[in-house]
Order: C-alpha cells, then sequence, then structure tokens
C-alpha cells in the first residue's frame, strides 16, 4: 500500500474484515518467509508479562476471532489458563501495516484440535510428540533422541506400516475472541493512520461468546 492510501471516513464498520484481507494480500505478495507471523503477549496470575512469535491461523471477521495452536502444557499455555487474556501484533514491513488485537483466549473443542492435528505435516506432528516445550532439557542431543524415539515408534514419514499418530493430549488450538482491534498505516512524515475499534465481550455459562457493535475512534500517531 502506498503511503497515502490511508483510512477515508466513514472508517469500516469491521476492523477484522479489514484484517483478514491485510493478512490474505500478505499471503499473496510473500514479501517476507511467514506472513502470517504474530507476536502472542501473555500474563501469568501475577502480571508478569511474556511474548513470543506464533503463527496464525486464521482472522475470522464472524464472529470475530484468530485462531493459532500451541502445547497447553508450555509457558503460553500455562498463562492463557491462569489468565485466559492475551494480545496479538502482526507487522507487515513492505506494506507498511500494523494489526494489533487485544481480547480472551478459549481452547477449541478437542475435535476440532484433532481435525487439525490430523491436517499438519508428519514431520509436525512427530516433533509435537518428541517436544515437551518450555520444559528444561540437559543437551541438544536429549532432544535429538526424544525425537528419534518417537520417529522410531510412527515411522519417518506417513504411509504403509506406520502407526496411526494420534493428537497428544498437551497439544491443541485456541481462538482469541476479539475485544480491541488497532489498524495502523504508515503515513508520510510519521502521520501514521492509526483507528482503534472495541466491542462488548461477554461470555455465558455453556461458553458461548456474546458479542457487541464495533465501535471505532482515530488516535493521534
Amino acid at each position: 500500500m502506498a503511503l497515502n492510501q490511508l483510512f477515508s471516513d466513514p472508517l469500516p464498520a469491521d476492523p477484522l474484515t479489514v484484517a483478514a484481507d491485510w493478512l490474505a494480500e500478505a499471503w499473496q505478495r510473500l514479501d517476507q518467509p511467514n506472513p502470517n507471523a504474530m507476536v502472542l503477549a501473555t500474563c501469568d496470575a501475577d502480571g508478569q508479562p511474556s511474548a513470543r512469535v506464533v503463527l496464525c491461523k486464521a482472522i475470522e471477521p464472524l464472529p470475530g476471532l484468530v485462531r493459532f495452536v500451541s502445547n497447553y502444557e508450555s509457558r503460553k499455555g500455562r498463562e492463557l489458563t491462569a489468565n485466559p487474556r492475551a494480545a496479538l501484533v502482526m507487522h507487515w514491513d513492505h506494506q507498511h501495516r500494523q494489526l494489533r488485537i487485544e481480547g480472551r483466549i478459549q481452547r477449541i473443542s478437542a475435535a476440532d484440535s484433532d481435525a487439525y492435528f490430523a491436517a499438519r505435516p508428519w514431520a509436525s506432528q512427530l516433533g509435537a510428540h518428541a517436544s515437551l516445550q518450555s520444559q528444561p532439557i540437559a543437551s541438544r542431543a536429549a532432544l535429538e533422541a526424544q525425537l528419534a524415539e518417537v520417529t522410531q515408534r510412527y515411522g519417518a514419514t506417513a504411509g504403509a506400516g506406520s502407526e496411526p499418530m494420534h493428537r497428544p493430549a498437551h497439544w491443541g488450538g485456541y481462538v482469541l475472541w476479539a475485544q480491541a482491534v488497532e489498524l495502523w498505516m504508515e503515513g508520510d512524515a510519521r502521520i501514521h493512520d492509526r483507528v482503534r475499534w472495541t466491542r462488548e465481550l461477554q461470555f455465558a455459562a455453556d461458553g458461548q461468546a456474546q458479542c457487541g457493535a464495533w465501535c471505532h475512534t482515530r488516535l493521534q500517531p
């Protein structure tokens, strides 16, 4: 996007529709190796923050969520259990764009996690079994030995004679229900375009999300 192609009024009613379009364009352009890379920031029960890069699996404007997967027993998994709120950042430098999202976290169903795990490359499935993410290990050799054991059990590739690989119980999907979204576009002379959308978000006793309408405001850069 050229620097002068900024948001005009009236502003878009749904920020995640714009965000999904930005992600789709980033995939089409492939200016960077992982256009779906995003920073995921979490906090533990004591308020200690941590951040890392994960891969966005989907942005869904309706009902308004972002999907990603992780090891439930990793540091981020433990923090999301203790404090199910998170913030995301996606930055596409070549396109002069940035996306920020804040919201509430839910695990997806076991059946949905099973389906996604089955669709992953065989090597990625092996890795999910072999690595106890965020846990200490004595050496690189010890980690490679764990992978070798899992590979011996299931086979180096899928195919005849390979044991079907089940999803490990500690691995699965998440959704972040967006409560606040900020879209940023670079402007000339650092007069960037920033717009923030917010909405009410509540959860019923059965876990179903109840989403209000988006409201927006421009922010100074």
